[in-house]
């Protein structure tokens, strides 16, 4: 895609390989089962799915995209903290120790889902993280959606004393009740040392600086 004037190249994933194949796991991490954070179950969500790096929850289309699916387990779900298998499955990428860095625009172009129980979400957190737990880490959300609420992103950054739902931060909601997922949307931030940008489809809706910050 275009790069946004003022900024230079430096990593990019165009996921244009071919239709059923893996993400580059040269770039990308896959976080593999139920996960426990910070002593909740499911990832500290009390998520009801298992992650995996199975091609049917995470692929590429052939068509420029990389398709992250989340189903109903047949089964041979990994098991769940709540018992048996889990009942769902899906996909959950990183790129810790691959590709990190301090200042700059990140960005994705992306279609998202929408339905209650969904939670996509594209985010930062501090590389320390092994060293300094969450909240201590930082963590920079760009864009978060909550299924049930179609037409609305939400970006967010959380720390000490600003953490869960004490996050800072303000939704982004588009007109005439469209939904995010009957199109393709790019999600940005901008990250400079005296600020936070965030951007839907080039629209800054959001700026945090240090002064906001408890």
């Amino acid at each position: 895609g275009s790069v946004a004037a003022g900024w230079d190249v430096v990593f990019a994933d165009e996921f244009d390989a071919a239709a059923g194949t893996s993400p580059d796991w040269d770039v990308w991490t896959p976080e593999i089962g139920d996960g426990t954070a910070n002593g909740i179950p499911g990832w500290g969500n009390n998520e009801l799915q298992a992650y995996t790096d199975r091609t049917e929850n995470v692929a590429h289309d052939g068509e420029g995209n990389l398709v992250i699916t989340a189903r109903a387990s047949d089964g041979d779900a990994p098991a769940c903290y709540y018992g048996g298998p889990c009942e769902y499955t899906s996909a959950r990428l990183i790129t810790q120790d691959k590709v990190e860095f301090t200042y700059g625009r990140v960005e994705a172009r992306m279609k998202l889902p929408f339905g209650q129980g969904l939670w996509p979400a594209f985010w930062l957190l501090g590389a320390d993280i092994a060293e300094v737990p969450w909240p201590a880490s930082g963590e920079i959300d760009i864009m978060e959606n909550i299924g049930r609420e179609p037409s609305t992103v939400h970006g967010t950054i959380h720390g000490p004393g600003y953490s869960g739902g004490n996050g800072i931060g303000r939704p982004y909601e588009l007109e005439g009740g469209a939904r995010f997922a009957d199109g393709v949307h790019v999600f940005a931030l901008e990250w400079e040392p005296g600020a936070l940008r965030w951007y839907v489809d080039g629209v800054l809706f959001s700026t945090v600086t240090p002064d906001d910050v408890p």
